[in-house]
């Protein structure tokens, strides 16, 4: 019997192709449904090209390697990570802050991590003047004002459009005299980090280049040694080598009259600088004979006046600027982990104290009593210090508990514990007196301390501040100011608005003072100082 044949009719058609089509469609859409489920957090695998070493073999790189930021591990036995991960990890620091939500950003931290994108901004709108280098080293004082000197001095350099900057050194006090702050230069390793500078400049502004002294400059030491018959130049008088080239100008000279301004007026007409600079290298070099400026072998050296550091308006360049630039400067890792001891140890002293609903816990209060020899006669006395402090310490619940002093007078500090011991039963110590009643156990931090000179033991003190619950200081101390200004960016991070000077703080930090008039006062000092 012959099989029955079913003939397919046109409606039947039909209804396979619109069942193939829906079927089709559904796959799809689980496609779709899984990719968009699929995690989308793009620090899961960046690829960054890296270089090998050369070969021995071959003499020269065996090619390029992309490779993950994250490696897999073995949960049972996880690997350290290799010297390739711990590049790619320290590069994702300075090159990938764009994944990083910016309110989770501590900022106030010692250790805050460098977020590169508003410098690196800036960077990209300057007029670059091949051979133009600065040199930022006309500082002097405690690390409030060397910070902010250095600083502002980066910020004048990139709107000239410096292809270069010398490393900055760092004018020292002398260590019999705490008011004579001119004494021989240090390094800039003295305060600060070299590596993190380096690298945070590098990733930001790629086309500005870091030596390390101006002899390194090129061009500059075989243009010290011609003389002007030869094409050289006559220099300064006096100065000898490279120190010969360096111009010192001062830079409210450049973009629009200040009449009527007291000179110690924040600079404004920052706007106009770059420019008014760049116009006046141009006429300089025509007036006097000399080529325009390269990168070969005809730079131009330049050097500020001193105490321009609170010249430049930090919000100038918006809220994300000022809150992210002063990290190009950060405090010496050693100096970092003396200060983390300290901060244990306090927090360790406070939780054995009696808590109370203002401050309980290992909460306690940092403190900047500014009465040495260098402080000037106008500042707040020590009875006013003493009384606002104790006064505050009071409102904010630290009766009994514990407090960090920060000062560099021993004599003082202990005259200001015992009153404050008395008055509200506050336990006060110094770095040293925490240090010293730890023993043996803390006897490394204590001899390192003991090494370190009078303003690398002040940053001890300002790392310690930043990490305390609450702080009070002096204005117009610079170091009580920059202390209270970079704890302002913890709750607010890369959106953080200006501190409102005179108030009543910000809840993290109170500053006792006079705040009636704007230069008497120094309070164009708060709209100068980077946090």
């Amino acid at each position: 019997m012959a099989p029955l044949k079913i003939k397919s009719s046109p409606t039947t058609a039909r209804r396979q192709v619109v069942v193939l089509a829906l079927a089709c469609s559904c796959v799809l859409f689980l496609l779709l449904l899984h990719d968009r489920r699929a995690p989308q957090n793009q620090d899961l695998l960046i690829p960054i090209s890296i270089t090998p070493p050369r070969s021995p073999a071959s003499g020269s790189p065996s090619g390029t390697i992309q490779a993950p930021l994250h490696q897999p591990q073995s949960p049972q036995h996880p690997l350290p990570p290799s010297p390739l991960l711990q590049q790619q990890q320290q590069q994702q620091q300075y090159h990938h802050e764009g994944d990083i939500d910016p309110t989770s950003l501590d900022l106030s931290s010692p250790r805050a991590p460098f977020v590169a994108w508003p410098l690196r901004r800036v960077c990209a709108e300057t007029t670059y003047v091949a051979g133009l280098t600065f040199l930022c080293d006309n500082n002097s004082g405690g690390p409030g004002n060397i910070r902010n000197y250095i600083l502002t001095c980066v910020r004048y350099a990139l709107d000239a459009g410096a292809t270069g900057l010398v490393l900055p050194r760092i004018r020292a006090r002398s260590a019999a005299d705490a008011s004579n702050l001119f004494r021989e230069h240090q390094p800039f390793a003295y305060m600060f980090d070299e590596p993190h500078f380096r690298a945070a400049m590098a990733a930001a502004c790629p086309r500005v280049a870091v030596y390390g002294s101006p002899d390194d400059v090129p061009g500059a030491r075989d243009m010290a040694s011609r003389s002007s018959s030869q094409g050289g130049r006559e220099g300064r008088p006096g100065a000898v080598g490279v120190e010969k080239l360096v111009e010192r100008v001062t830079p409210k000279s450049f973009g629009g009259s200040r009449a009527g301004c007291d000179q110690r007026d924040p600079n404004r007409h920052t706007d106009q600088f770059g420019a008014s600079f760049r116009e006046w290298l141009r006429g300089s070099a025509a007036e006097r004979g000399w080529a325009p400026p390269n990168a070969v072998d005809n730079p131009r050296l330049v050097r500020f006046s001193w105490g321009v550091l609170w010249d430049w308006p930090v919000y100038r360049d918006g809220a994300e600027f000022a809150a992210t630039f002063g990290g190009l400067l950060r405090i010496r890792e050693d100096i970092l982990e003396i200060a983390d001891v300290v901060v244990s140890a306090i927090r360790t002293l406070a939780a054995q104290t009696r808590g109370t609903e203002g401050a309980a816990g290992q909460s306690f209060l940092g403190i900047h009593l500014r009465t040495e020899a260098d402080a000037l006669a106008q500042w707040p006395p020590y009875e006013n210090q003493t009384r606002g402090y104790l006064r505050e310490a009071a409102s904010q619940g630290y009766q009994g508990r514990a407090a960090y002093l920060a000062s560099g007078d021993a004599g003082e500090a202990r005259h200001f514990a015992g009153e404050a011991a008395a008055a509200l039963q506050l336990d006060v110590r110094s770095k040293y007196d925490i240090l010293d009643a730890q023993g043996g156990a803390n006897a490394d931090s204590l001899r390192k301390l003991r090494a370190l000179s009078w303003d690398q033991q002040a940053l001890v003190d300002f790392a310690v501040l930043l990490q305390c619950d609450y702080f009070v200081g002096v204005s117009p101390s610079s170091f009580s100011i920059n202390v209270a200004l970079k704890r302002h960016l913890k709750e607010e991070g890369l959106y953080t608005r200006p501190w409102k000077v005179g108030g009543h703080g910000d809840g993290r930090s109170w500053l006792v003072g006079r705040y009636d008039r704007y230069w008497e006062d120094w309070l164009f000092m708060f709209d100068g100082m980077w946090p």
